[in-house]
């Protein structure tokens, strides 16, 4: 039993680790307000280097609508601004020589519908990603039941991977549709 349980643990980290990378890829879907993770994926070019934009500055949000970005190097306001533009974030830097001021815009309908859109897909992705893990583990364990396991404790070990698999897929469900409200909410 301790080679199903060792397949169930792994399949249960995996699973989590997928359920983990869709929240972070949902915090990086905005829902019309200051989101401090949305800039975590801007990449300035650092005197040749490409360095995450909290490396060269101070990434604040001045209110719901509002980021504020101080450079630490005067030089940097327009390397930073640059690079906001090429992230193709659909935001509008404004630099007054000290500060750059990204204000959010209000979504529209068609934006809210096409970022439900994108949710949706990480989502499918993240279900795609439980599921390849429930068919690495239920090959190990018709592999265990080859090498000598009995067939009730496979049977057993396989209900144990799909009750952690629906739960899962479950949870990925839950995350979705929290996003959707968040984002379709005006």
């Amino acid at each position: 039993m301790s080679d199903v349980k060792t397949v169930l643990d792994t399949a249960r980290a995996a699973m989590e680790k997928a359920i983990s990378h869709l929240e972070s890829e949902l915090q990086k879907v905005r829902a019309g307000k200051a989101n401090p993770v949305m800039l975590e994926s801007v990449m300035v070019d650092y005197y040749g280097s490409r360095v995450p934009i909290s490396n060269t500055a101070s990434v604040t949000t001045h209110d719901s609508r509002t980021r504020v970005i101080q450079p630490w190097e005067k030089t940097m306001l327009t390397p930073i601004e640059k690079a906001i533009q090429m992230a193709n974030l659909g935001l509008n830097p404004q630099n007054d020589g000290v500060i750059i001021r990204i204000m959010i815009p209000p979504l529209t309908e068609e934006r809210r519908k096409e970022l439900t859109k994108t949710a949706k897909s990480l989502g499918e992705d993240a279900k795609v990603g439980v599921r390849s893990v429930r068919k690495e583990a239920m090959e190990q364990i018709k592999k265990l039941q080859k090498d000598g396991l009995p067939e009730d404790e496979a049977k057993d070990g396989e209900a144990k991977i799909q009750t952690l698999t629906d739960s899962h897929i479950s949870k990925v469900d839950k995350h979705i549709e929290q996003k959707e409200k968040e984002i379709m909410t005006v």
